[in-house]
């Protein structure tokens, strides 16, 4: 879809007129209107008595009323205050003056710079390309991280999910992304985080380096779930300007179970009956119409990068095994690798990339599989090592896990200030398949047993 595609998506999903109805009850996080028949989605403007005004979202219907949740407190409005439509679904203004700012979940600056040209107005809430639309996924795109690019090659056009428990570096590792990425543009969503984290990836993370190329969309944690939810559409809609431009975008989102508990407290609000974990059907139906706007048009490509905090770092929790099975592919950062200090945390034998044989060559593929092979091989003898129980030269897989563990890690092993571009990666982990195959020669020709 081209950008007067867009344009003339967006003519079509405004409102002919302005709607005004009455206030009509307030219960906890939500505004009852009376006598406002407007579709869901649409932003309303609640006046208060005092002469301020109160931004709402239209999140669903009880009998003839229309169920709004403010987009900040809604401390001073009354019954009977007038409640007007905006006139349209909503939409995000866009322009190439975007690159290196950054935004709330309106789409509005919040750097302290001067407003950027707008160029177009793209929806928030469009809909995925169309299966026939999507061009096949046939070329890699460097993340800059050695153990993803190398064991889990990430495809331009492909959406991958990035699992992993609080406090194992899924922050750091982004940042490392942003900074070193082959996509042409990178926009970062940051929702549901602290206030002092958002600084602090700004500055130590991301970095001007990785800021020049980027748009950055942040809605913290003490904002309200609407806006938490709006800002992933709304850097999705970002992206898809970029990519209409004809570049190869990265999406980077962190993370989508924030907005699924937002969406929770959405959906209860407005009266769902909650399902598993308490979260309810919408959350379910959200997730697909986010995650499958990513990927590859003939314009261009969205790249999705979707981190998924794991709550008690279980993997197959309901928002974690919802994501698992739209996504294209998943890396897990493990918490006992963090703890060892082993960076980035990327659990290999946990992780996979579906879209890795078309995108990387056959020499690549081999050697990744010879390195996963001596990791499972690790895996399953890696007590009787630790206890001493194991007695080298009587299994040439076990000889050949001792002896190559150490140097796989080095090769997997990243510092956050180090550059791994994807050639050079590719290159090393095709030595290091070489060097797997040497020294099983070798101890099947007993020339390291003595050794082990």
């Amino acid at each position: 879809m081209g950008l007067f595609d867009r344009q003339t998506e967006l003519v079509q999903r405004t409102l002919p007129m302005r709607v005004t109805g009455r206030v009509g009850e307030v219960t906890g996080l939500t505004v009852v209107a009376d006598g406002l028949p407007v579709p869901l989605g649409v932003l309303c403007r609640i006046r208060s008595r005092d002469g301020g005004a109160v931004f709402a979202q239209v999140v669903g219907f009880r009998n003839d009323a229309t169920v709004l949740m403010p987009l900040s407190d809604p401390l001073g409005v009354a019954e009977g205050d007038p409640v007007t439509s905006s006139g349209a679904l909503q939409n995000v203004p866009v322009g190439r003056q975007m690159l290196g700012r950054v935004l709330n979940g309106m789409g509005q600056t919040i750097d302290d710079r001067p407003p950027f040209r707008a160029e177009a107005h793209y929806p928030v809430y469009a809909d995925p390309p169309g299966p026939l639309q999507r061009h096949p996924i046939d070329r890699a795109l460097g993340t800059g991280i050695r153990s993803i690019d190398a064991m889990t090659t990430v495809g331009t056009g492909q959406r991958l999910g990035i699992f992993a428990g609080t406090g194992v570096g899924k922050s750091v590792l982004m940042g490392m992304i942003a900074r070193n990425t082959s996509a042409d543009v990178t926009v970062v969503a940051l929702v549901g985080e602290r206030g002092r984290e958002v600084g602090d990836f700004l500055r130590k993370d991301l970095g001007e380096e990785g800021m020049q190329s980027a748009v950055l969309v942040v809605s913290t944690s003490d904002e309200s779930p609407v806006l938490r939810v709006r800002a992933c559409f709304l850097a999705t809609a970002v992206a898809e300007y970029f990519r209409d431009q004809g570049n190869d975008v990265l999406l980077m989102m962190d993370s989508v179970t924030r907005m699924a508990m937002a969406q929770r407290q959405i959906g209860l609000a407005a009266g769902e009956p909650p399902a598993t974990k308490a979260y309810p059907p919408s959350v379910f139906a959200l997730l697909p119409r986010l995650l499958e706007r990513a990927g590859r048009t003939s314009q261009g490509s969205i790249t999705g990068l979707y981190t998924v905090l794991v709550e008690g770092d279980d993997i197959n929790e309901p928002v974690s095994d919802a994501a698992r099975g739209i996504l294209d592919g998943h890396v897990w950062l493990s918490r006992d690798l963090a703890n060892r200090a082993h960076y980035p945390a990327v659990a290999v034998l946990d992780s996979i990339s579906r879209v890795m044989p078309d995108v990387a060559g056959e020499e690549h593929i081999v050697a990744a599989r010879a390195v996963r092979r001596v990791l499972a091989v690790w895996a399953d003898i890696e007590d009787l090592v630790n206890i001493g129980a194991y007695v080298a030269g009587n299994n040439v897989d076990y000889d050949l896990a001792v002896r190559m563990k150490p140097r796989i890690d080095q090769f997997l092993q990243q510092g956050i200030t180090e550059a791994a571009p994807l050639p050079e990666t590719r290159a090393a982990v095709v030595a290091l398949g070489k060097e797997i195959d040497t020294a099983r020669g070798r101890i099947e020709n007993g020339e390291l047993r003595m050794e082990n």
